[in-house]
């Protein structure tokens, strides 16, 4: 095996997302939502309209999944399904106003926490990490492609 000049870091990554994960859930468990619902709502907030397909697909969950979920959100008060104008055969997803206030609050948890995550990380450090974690994240994106296959190891035989 050929030396890397590069150490792991694959798992201080995992790493650094579940204890962010596990210290969000501690705040936010007043809510009384699950994870899930907690990124359903995010991706709304952010991407409001989205199919419940397209929503599965930009969470990375199973659309089958992610339909239990939206139906305890909408039982819950906080996603309206509206018809697709273009489209009679899909719905579109919606925050409704209980949700605003809910995802303002979780803003509002994930702001603080991001400020205690990064206490004494320097400003220009912090820079340099968000570029190698985005040149990261598009070499990994990159292997998706078709031509990718030309950097898989090849069979000796």
């Amino acid at each position: 095996m050929k030396p890397t000049p590069f150490p792991s870091f694959a798992y201080q990554l995992h790493d650094v997302t579940r204890l962010f994960r596990k210290h969000f859930d501690r705040r936010a468990v007043q809510f009384g939502l699950t994870r899930a619902q907690w990124r359903a709502l995010k991706a709304l907030r952010h991407r409001e309209g989205l199919s419940q397909v397209e929503l599965a697909e930009f969470i990375d969950m199973e659309p089958i999944a992610v339909g239990r979920v939206l139906d305890r959100l909408v039982q819950a008060g906080f996603v309206e399904r509206r018809a697709d104008p273009a489209d009679r055969r899909r719905w579109r997803l919606h925050l409704t106003p209980k949700a605003d206030a809910v995802t303002d609050d979780m803003e509002v948890i994930a702001t603080g926490l991001r400020g205690e995550s990064l206490a004494d990380v320097d400003a220009t450090d912090f820079a340099a990490f968000l570029r190698v974690l985005e040149q990261i994240r598009a070499n990994l994106a990159a292997l998706d492609t078709p031509d990718s296959h030309d950097h898989e190891p090849r069979d000796a035989s």
